[in-house]
Parts: C-alpha cells; structure tokens; sequence
C-alpha cells in the first residue's frame, strides 16, 4: 500500500452526489485539489445536490463545473485545461427500479458518459482511473458472500448491465491503452445527506408524511430480504485508500481490477428497519414505528447482497465497519436537524 500523495489534481464527477461529496470533502481535507463536475439533474431533489456543493464551497482548493457527463466536446476540454492526476468517476444514473422505466437515462449517462471518460483519460492519461460499479452485477447469484471472481455475466436489471459493461469498458482501455483503472462494488451505501430514492431515506420521508412503507418482501420474515448495508464513511475510506494503489499490469491481466466495499455483515431487510425506527425513536425523543405495507419483490431487485472484502482488505488493510446502530442513528439526527421535523 502506498502513503496517499496530497499533491494530486483530482476529477470529481457526481461531485454533488452522495458518495462523490463525500470523497471529495475528504480529499479536500487530506489537502488535494478537487475538480468537481455534475450535470444537477433532477433524479432526485436537486436542492440537497446544491446544499452538499455549498458546504464544498468554503474550500479554496475546490473548483466546480455543471458539465454533463455526455457532452463529450466540455469534457475533452476540461482533461486538457486541468491535466489530472486521478479520476474518480461517480457520476452515473443510479437506481436498479428506475432502469425499468426510463433506460435512455441509464445508456446515456453510463455506457456513453462512461466511454467519453475512458476516452479523455486515453488522449490525456492519468495515473490511475477509479470508476464506480455496484453490487448490482452479481444479479442472483446464490453463491455468498460475493467475491470478485464470481461470475456476473446474468445481470437482472439495465442499471446492473450498464455497471458490468463499464469494467468490461474499463478493463479494454486499460488493456489497449496502458490505463490503469480500478472498479468499485459498492454494497447498499447509507448515511447523512444520502440520496432519497434508497429505501431509508424514502422510509423516513414517508413516515413523516404520514404514509405507509412499502417493504418487498411479500411479508415472508423467515426468508427476508438480505442487503449489506455499507456506512458512507467507510466508503469513502476505502476509496481513499485505493487512490494511490493503482493496478498493475501482470502477465496474464491488464492494469485493471475491481474491489467490493461492503460490509461484509448482511443484515435483514426487517431487522435494518426496526433499527431505523429506533434510531429516530432516539433523534425525535419519543416511539416511531412505521405503518407497513407488504408487497411482492419488485423486477430487478436481488433477494441478497453480500459482500466479501478479503481483496479489499489485503490491498490496503481496510475493512468495514460501521454498524447499522452507529450508521442509521447519525442519518436520523441529519433528517431530523436538517428538515426540521419533529
């Protein structure tokens, strides 16, 4: 493992969204300058993408461009103006249930954005392209915990075939052109100033509207939902960890690998849900319990996630670690403070 070098120019994209604030406000902190580029579209409430950009605004190292992944002419430009050392690219359209209904979304923004991204790093190279998968590609694989060498040629949903065809992307570029690019599988992220399509937030939201949940589950506890619900600093951590440990090309392999970042502790879907209304039990001072509906799993969604991290770990000697307890209580006193509700 490499000590991480402070002095690289990193590229940022989704630099408004969850993970990509939070990578971002920690690079900034280690004292590395941050460009940031987000296209602020409306998937989700645009104004907490603009109150993650102002709390990044104070720092001076900090640069931001409203640039669509897509637009491959603003993207060339910036590649050639800043001369990164690192990309990390987090900008992509999120959400497993969204891809079913609205899939120009998903090949737009993470087949063609994606292939914009390798192809600036192509004719502006970098010293290492991190890039963000998902856990989504391992489909319904009944094989547990999941490891990198699985096989996750069945994907179950658009988002997941985007995902794996990025590392598919990724591992031809590094292969042809000598990039060196890692790919993260992220497990579930969670945490304060998340996104409100995850079920948490949306959870909360509707509790506070007075609404029924809907839990996918068909109400069957004994064989519940499984998901490895992954703390947002612990991502963050990871990532940073990775920066500066690019792959290296061996014989048999090019310079490309890709890691899960997940908990490595799969929780049931039910038990992550009473612990939720606990953690706003405390926050608000008085009992939550959710109104619950049971509904049939939803097309796309997988009936586990389950991370190994023995890669991970043996990489850069991290590990996850956050519980749901720690995690779900820090984003219910986040909900509670910054929509001031009671």
């Amino acid at each position: 493992m490499n000590a991480f070098d402070q002095n690289n120019k990193i590229l940022v994209t989704g630099s408004a969204g969850f993970i990509g604030y939070y990578l971002s406000k920690r690079l900034l902190d280690i004292g590395c300058e941050v460009i940031g580029i987000d296209n602020l579209n409306d998937y989700y409430d645009v104004n907490l993408k603009h109150a993650r950009l102002e709390l990044l605004k104070p720092y001076n190292k900090f640069i931001f461009h409203k640039i669509d992944l897509v637009d491959k002419s603003e993207i060339d430009k910036l590649f050639v103006n800043e001369k990164f050392d690192i990309v990390v690219n987090l900008a992509a359209q999120a959400g497993v249930r969204y891809s079913i209904t609205n899939s120009q979304a998903y090949i737009s923004s993470n087949i063609i954005g994606f292939f914009n991204i390798l192809e600036a790093c192509r004719t502006n190279p970098v010293k290492h392209l991190v890039y963000a998968s998902s856990s989504s590609v391992y489909g319904s694989n009944k094989k547990v915990p999941f490891e990198e060498t699985d096989f996750v040629d069945h994907p179950v949903s658009l988002y997941a075939a985007t995902k794996k065809s990025n590392e598919l992307m990724a591992y031809t570029y590094s292969h042809l052109y000598k990039i060196p690019a890692t790919g993260l599988r992220f497990f579930t992220v969670y945490g304060p100033m998340g996104r409100p399509d995850m079920a948490y937030f949306g959870f909360t939201d509707r509790y506070f509207k007075g609404e029924p949940i809907r839990i996918f589950n068909n109400g069957d506890f004994e064989h519940d939902l499984y998901r490895d619900f992954t703390y947002i600093d612990d991502i963050v951590e990871g990532i940073v960890r990775l920066l500066n440990n690019p792959p290296q090309k061996t014989e048999d392999s090019a310079a490309h690998t890709v890691f899960n970042i997940g908990n490595n502790k799969p929780e049931k879907l039910m038990t992550f849900i009473r612990t939720l209304e606990k953690a706003l039990s405390n926050a608000l001072g008085r009992e939550v319990e959710f109104e619950k509906i049971f509904e049939p799993i939803k097309p796309g969604d997988v009936p586990a996630t389950y991370a190994s991290t023995d890669r991970l770990q043996n990489m850069v000697g991290f590990k996850p670690k956050t519980s749901i307890e720690d995690g779900l209580q820090k984003f219910a006193d986040w909900y509670v403070e910054y929509y001031k509700v009671r």
